[in-house]
């Protein structure tokens, strides 16, 4: 399977401190698995919040939950092509972009939106995503650069 990110010299590439945020296009070839996670919110294993009112604290568990749900689909963090993120104060968010770039350093597409609210009044981030897996082998699990 081949993958290729691409950044077109007429489009504006995003970045925040030091960090390219995300790629404009992915393009996989060759056969692979599709697998698509929920989104992830800052969440423990029994449910309850983690990092109330630390929009830092919510980044990792999110990328923590986003990586877990990735493993057990067979997947790994470099093969995230695509995310949503949805933030409840985007200018928060982008002050985190290192915690961000922990979990998504592959650079997958990716749109983030400001919302209102999410499932529950202490949640700030919540991150879905898309992944493809080379079909002669499992995920990687860490970040890769293209």
């Amino acid at each position: 399977m081949k993958r290729q990110n691409i950044q077109p010299d007429s489009l504006a590439v995003r970045t925040v401190g030091g960090h390219v945020l995300y790629s404009h296009v992915v393009v996989v070839e060759g056969g692979g698995r599709t697998v698509y996670v929920a989104g992830q919110l800052a969440r423990d294993k029994n449910g309850s919040v983690v990092g109330a009112g630390d929009m830092r604290a919510q980044i990792r568990q999110v990328g923590e939950n986003v990586k877990a749900a990735l493993a057990a689909a067979g997947a790994g963090l470099n093969d995230i092509v695509k995310t949503n993120t949805y933030v409840t104060d985007i200018e928060e968010f982008f002050k985190h972009v290192d915690v961000r770039m922990e979990y998504f350093a592959a650079l997958p597409t990716s749109t983030t939106v400001e919302v209102r609210r999410l499932a529950h009044p202490d949640l700030l981030v919540e991150v879905e995503v898309v992944a493809v897996v080379d079909a002669s082998g499992g995920g990687g699990g860490g970040p890769r650069r293209p």
